[in-house]
């Protein structure tokens, strides 16, 4: 029989943490600093997709990332340390979690986060400033306005999220096939109708968002071979015509980069634009009271990049409550840090 036991998560080394019973206040701001830059040179470099196949020497290594032997041997070393890599005798392989994390043959790849934590880092210098003002002296979105390659690049990563979200989307999210029509607000990279599409076939959809973040979704549908089922609609999911009567909403990880005004009115034309039984699915991160690490991480992101913030479980009850929603029923993820979706009728 085959095995079916869960997989047993191996955490990895805390080398932020002294080993000794002192405590070294820069060591917070360094190791964290140096992990980071590490695991994102490595995306960078290409240098666990070079590991995928299976464990090879320090020079075929170097070689496959056309890079010096000297440099690919110390950044292994540290990434050994960190837990994402591993010798076996005198070979480097990815760790399991690397593997499966990080490589095209794992469940998901998240190389495309590696590479936006490149582009976001630079970012992260104005946030003493954006604490002074209470906004960001430009937004993510004026940004990718004026450097294209950031809006494919996080749409890349928005994909690779989508991807590890999609299964949970299957298996919370209800669909009859009394629904035909599929509404997804600022669904980017496509992936969620897609899915949506190929396991419902009576299901159509158009997705709303802003061009930059569509530059690549065309041809992604069109390789699925549903270029006449999905269609797209570039525009501020704010001003933009929607278009007709739906049967199904999607509003997820979007929520979090309006304000409360604007979060009301989108969710107050859903409300509208939604048929009799129809369906909103929200997925956000909700905060809480008190806040966790995570979401204050994000909140205080959020404040650098679009001035925006998470939102609590009440306040989206409230705004639905005024679109005239009924039925509200939420369901918390596992692991917690993957978010909650919320669904509600009409």
């Amino acid at each position: 029989m085959p095995n079916t036991k869960p997989r047993q998560r191996v955490p990895k080394p805390d080398v932020c943490q002294p080993t000794g019973t002192a405590e070294l206040p820069m060591l917070d701001v360094y190791m964290p600093m140096m992990k980071s830059s590490a695991i994102v040179a490595a995306g960078r470099l290409g240098l666990f997709e070079a590991l995928a196949d299976g464990p090879i020497s320090v020079v075929q290594l170097a070689e496959k990332i056309e890079s010096s032997s000297k440099g690919t041997a110390t950044l292994a070393d540290f990434l050994i340390a960190l837990g994402y890599l591993e010798k076996q005798g005198e070979l480097l392989a990815n760790t399991e979690s690397t593997q499966r994390w990080f490589t095209s043959r794992g469940q998901v790849d998240y190389t495309p986060g590696l590479l936006w934590t490149h582009e976001a880092w630079p970012m992260m210098g104005g946030l003493a400033e954006a604490v002074r003002s209470g906004h960001p002296e430009r937004t993510l979105w004026d940004a990718m306005v004026e450097h294209s390659h950031l809006g494919e690049i996080f749409s890349s990563y928005m994909a690779a999220f989508a991807s590890d979200l999609g299964p949970d989307l299957l298996k919370h999210v209800p669909v009859t096939p009394a629904q035909h029509r599929l509404l997804d607000l600022g669904g980017s990279h496509g992936l969620h109708a897609i899915r949506f599409c190929r396991r419902y076939s009576q299901l159509s959809a158009v997705i709303v968002d802003l061009p930059s973040a569509l530059s690549e979704t065309g041809t992604t549908i069109a390789r699925e071979r549903l270029a006449e089922r999905i269609h797209l609609r570039p525009g501020d999911l704010q001003e933009e015509d929607w278009g007709g009567e739906h049967d199904l909403v999607f509003y997820l990880s979007v929520a979090h980069n309006h304000s409360a005004e604007e979060n009301r009115h989108i969710i107050e034309r859903i409300g509208q634009t939604l048929s009799p039984g129809g369906l909103l699915v929200i997925h956000e991160y909700l905060t809480e009271t008190p806040q966790d690490a995570l979401d204050a991480a994000f909140r205080l992101t959020l404040l650098l990049e679009t001035g925006t913030q998470t939102y609590g479980y009440e306040q989206y009850c409230d705004w639905l409550s005024a679109a005239g929603f009924q039925s509200v029923e939420r369901i918390d993820l596992n692991p917690k840090e993957k978010g909650s979706l919320i669904l509600a009728r009409r």
